[in-house]
C-alpha cells in the first residue's frame, strides 16, 4: 500500500527529505558549527547550496526526532553519522540531483537516493564489481531499474556498516527477488526501498530487537529551506511514497 507521512515512533527509523535551493546568503547561518563553516569555505558553485541544504535538513530531522529546538541540534564533526546533540541518534545523509535525504534512528543505519530514471553503464559496473550470482540474474533481466535498486542497496549497506566502496561491494550479496546475504552474522540488519518524488530511497538499518517484527520507516518530505536557511520548523508537504521491498539481511553462507 502506498504510504503517507507517518506519526513519530522513536523505535522506527525516519527518512526526512527536502529539495535543495541553490542560493547561499551573504551572511551565513549562525547555527553552522566551526567545522561546517570550514567545510563550506572549501566548496564552490552548486555544492555550497547542496551543503547548506543538507545541514539545514539534518537539524530539522533531529529536532523532530528528539523533540528539541532545531537551533540546539547539530551532528558530530566529519561525516554526519551521529548527532552531537541531542545525543543517542544515528544518522546517514544522501543527496542526488536536487534532493536531500537524511535517515535518523536509534541504531546504525545508511541511506542512498538515486533518480529512478537514471540509466548508467550498469552492465559494465555489474560485470566488474558484482558477484557472479548478482551478474547472472541482473544481466538476464536486463533492467536498469533493478540495477539501481541493487546499487542503492549496496551504497546504503556500506554506509550503515561504516565502510567504503573499495573492496566491499560484495560484502552484501543481492540474489534474485532481493534475497539478501551480508557478512555481519553477529548483527540483525533490515533493508527497505521505496519510490518517492521520482527517486529510489533505500535504507539499511540495524534491528533494535532481533525478535521484533521490522516496520517500515517514516518518510516525510519537508518544504525546501527558506533563502536565509532559518530554522523555523519546516512544514511537511503532502507526498505519497510507494514501498518496493522490505527484507531481512541474512548471514552470508
Amino acid at each position: 500500500m502506498p504510504g503517507r507521512s507517518n506519526d513519530y515512533n522513536p523505535e522506527t527509523p525516519q527518512i526526512w527529505l527536502c529539495h535543495q535551493i541553490s542560493s547561499v546568503p551573504d551572511s551565513l547561518p549562525y547555527w553552522l558549527t566551526a567545522f561546517e563553516r570550514d567545510t563550506l569555505a572549501k566548496l564552490d558553485g552548486p555544492r555550497r547550496g547542496e551543503y547548506l541544504s543538507s545541514r539545514w535538513l539534518i537539524r530539522q530531522g533531529l529536532s523532530k526526532s528528539g523533540n528539541v529546538p532545531a537551533e540546539q541540534c547539530f551532528p558530530v564533526d566529519g561525516r554526519p553519522i551521529a548527532s552531537q546533540f541531542p545525543v543517542g541518534w544515528h544518522m546517514s545523509l544522501s543527496h542526488s540531483q536536487g534532493l536531500n535525504a537524511v535517515a535518523i534512528g536509534p541504531t546504525p543505519l545508511g541511506i542512498d537516493v538515486e533518480p529512478s530514471q537514471r540509466k548508467p553503464d550498469w552492465q559494465g559496473v555489474a560485470k566488474r564489481w558484482f558477484s557472479p550470482v548478482e551478474q547472472e540474474w541482473l544481466l538476464r533481466a536486463n533492467d536498469p531499474y533493478n540495477f539501481l535498486k541493487v546499487w542503492t542497496l549496496k551504497e546504503a549497506w556500506l554506509k550503515a556498516t561504516r565502510r567504503g566502496i573499495a573492496g566491499n561491494l560484495q560484502t552484501l550479496e543481492v540474489r534474485k527477488d532481493f534475497e539478501l546475504y551480508g557478512d555481519q552474522p553477529d548483527r540483525q540488519w533490515h533493508s527497505c526501498c521505496c519510490y518517492v518524488e521520482g527517486f529510489l530511497a533505500t535504507l539499511v538499518y540495524q534491528a533494535n530487537d532481533p525478535n521484533h517484527e521490522a516496520n517500515w520507516p517514516t518518510v516525510t518530505l519537508l518544504e525546501p529551506p527558506p533563502e536565509d536557511y532559518n530554522l523555523a520548523p519546516a512544514e511537511p508537504l503532502d507526498t505519497i511514497w510507494d514501498p518496493l521491498y522490505h527484507r531481512t539481511i541474512r548471514a552470508k553462507r
